[in-house]
């Protein structure tokens, strides 16, 4: 066969060019109609929080002028059963008491950020703390949590595990403004959580099966790691003099603008481990840092550490290689909670001891 243009063999009618136009267009308008259904559904869904927000503070008023629970109960129920009558579902007396704490909790319509969805606040509504409120509201709306990944961030105390990481004292002043990781010591959670990876508490692993496990869940572990983490490379091969070294795990964060080392360890963290995460760091320092960005930081990310050999290795001039726990389980609330208050411990007794050494 003849080396001839296609178009030579198959001359493309006009009837064919139009058909490829009006694929264009179909595709144009397609994508249009695509992007006014969402703004009319989140429209409508917003219509609703509003109806949702009026019908709690309705009976909010009704509880507050009454002087018997019992009237406001019975209030609630006859509500409930008219209401679904005429509308169906999503007016139970649990659902419009649910309205009703809502109210509690946002009690100016103004205030209330319409980027969330009903879902999201029947959610936000179970927290007591306004910081910590605060706190998931804005780092819902900044990373586009759904109504599920901000139930798991809640369940797993991100806002506790925030606050007892290191330079964490602004975070409530840096959370209103949205910028909750700024600096790149900022980055750090303790403990992390990747019950994700499908990891058996207590079952033996290796530290290759922990990184395959993370990396084929990547969506839900750049979740836990924070806002603006992209992954770079694992097992990158490094020359530092006449060795080849590979860091398990390379990422960029584009909000601390630098890049972050991660080394997994499944045992008990040592004072090589730490040493070796230094000198990947200072290699990054070198060699890929550049104009306006900041230097690189270093986690090792393990299942057990000492306090103390990781201060003692790290001295009082290292800043930018950190030690965190993780966990391949969803602890349960009371384990989370003595997790977090054992960091609490330990750090305000590192604080004590400077002081002393002062």
């Amino acid at each position: 066969m003849n080396n001839k243009n296609i178009s030579e063999l198959m001359p493309i009618s006009k009837a064919d060019h139009d058909l490829i136009d009006i694929e264009k267009i179909y595709d144009d308008i397609r994508n249009k109609i695509i992007v006014a259904r969402e703004k009319m559904l989140k429209h409508i869904d917003t219509t609703m929080v509003e109806v949702y927000w009026y019908v709690g503070k309705i009976t909010y008023e009704l509880f507050e002028n009454s002087n018997k629970a019992i009237y406001g109960k019975k209030i609630i129920e006859a509500l409930s059963s008219k209401l679904t009558n005429e509308f169906g579902g999503g007016f139970s007396p649990v659902s419009i008491r649910r309205m009703r704490r809502f109210y509690e909790m946002y009690p100016i319509w103004s205030a209330v950020p319409t980027e969330l969805s009903w879902s999201h606040f029947q959610e936000l509504i179970r927290i007591d703390r306004k910081e910590e409120r605060e706190f998931y509201e804005i780092e819902s709306i900044k990373s586009n949590w759904g109504y599920r990944e901000l139930n798991r961030q809640i369940n797993t105390k991100l806002y506790d595990r925030y606050l007892i990481s290191p330079d964490k004292n602004k975070i409530m002043v840096e959370s209103k403004k949205g910028l909750i990781e700024k600096q790149p010591e900022e980055l750090l959670k303790n403990p992390y959580i990747f019950e994700f990876a499908g990891l058996k508490e207590n079952k033996n692993y290796l530290e290759t099966d922990l990184e395959k496990a993370l990396l084929s869940h990547l969506t839900e572990f750049l979740l836990e790691l924070g806002r603006g983490f992209s992954f770079v490379a694992s097992q990158q091969r490094i020359k530092i003099g006449s060795e080849y070294y590979y860091p398990d795990l390379i990422f960029y964060n584009r909000l601390a603008k630098c890049f972050v080392i991660i080394d997994l360890k499944i045992g008990k963290l040592t004072h090589q481990d730490i040493g070796q995460m230094q000198m990947y760091v200072n290699y990054y320092k070198k060699t890929q840092m550049i104009d306006g960005e900041n230097e690189p930081i270093g986690i090792l990310l393990c299942a057990d550490k000492d306090d103390a050999v990781v201060e003692m290795t790290l001295g009082d001039d290292v800043k930018n290689v950190y030690a965190s726990k993780y966990l391949t389980y969803l602890p349960t609330k009371e384990e989370l909670i003595k997790i977090i208050k054992d960091e609490k411990e330990l750090i305000e007794l590192a604080k004590e001891n400077e002081k002393d050494n002062v």
